[in-house]
């Protein structure tokens, strides 16, 4: 009995056909990456942080930028960008490609707003509550002890900021506001905002503001 004839292990011309078309592919990905390149970054919106810094936090950095042959115009993106997100200093960003070679990066940035004591520590905060590593010490500071109440603190030292806030501190019974014409207190942060009118009614006085009226001191 004959046996049966091995078949040929040489590939077959449909699998010839596919490797070169996936080479072909390859290769022109490989020469879009370097025909392409980013050739200009354009950041605006910035204050504290430098444009340099923006772009390393956008992944503008080699090889996408900043190398002796940078490339990749295509293929970058937002995935590129997580720093951007993470950074306290950014509120929000929006990147832009621009055919042939440029991106541009506008960022908005947060603010400095008010100093925050924590313990024997000092940060400086956005209104959001967002500390700003590296910030100037700037506006009202914030204290206080018991339970956390940093969120009507910073509403307080909002609410009162035409009267040019200096300190905020709260306490388990309530807000103390200190400002240029004088101190506030009150149990709630409505009360507050009912009676926020008298500090300049009742100029360099102590007032007391309870839900059913204020008293003066």
């Amino acid at each position: 009995m004959r046996a049966a004839p091995e078949r040929s292990r040489r590939p077959s011309a449909h699998a010839w056909w596919t490797l070169l078309a996936l080479s072909s592919v390859l290769a022109l990905l490989a020469g879009l990456w370097f025909l392409l390149p980013i050739r200009s970054v354009t950041v605006t919106g910035n204050r504290h942080l430098s444009a340099a810094q923006v772009e390393g936090l956008a992944g503008l950095t080699p090889p996408f930028y900043g190398a002796s042959r940078p490339g990749g115009w295509l293929y970058y993106g937002g995935w590129r960008a997580a720093g951007l997100r993470t950074s306290p200093w950014i509120a929000s960003a929006q990147i832009t490609r621009r055919f042939p070679g440029s991106v541009e990066l506008n960022v908005t940035e947060r603010v400095p707003a008010a100093r925050w004591q924590q313990g024997a520590k000092v940060v400086v905060i956005a209104w959001d509550g967002t500390v700003l590593p590296g910030a100037a010490p700037i506006g009202p500071l914030l204290t206080g002890w018991g339970p956390d109440r940093l969120p009507l603190v910073r509403s307080a030292a909002q609410a009162f900021g035409r009267y040019t806030v200096e300190s905020v501190r709260y306490t388990p019974s309530g807000v103390v506001v200190q400002t240029a014409q004088g101190t506030v207190w009150s149990g709630t942060l409505d009360s507050l905002l009912k009676y926020s009118g008298s500090v300049k009614m009742f100029a360099g006085k102590r007032i007391n503001i309870y839900p059913w009226g204020v008293s003066v001191q």
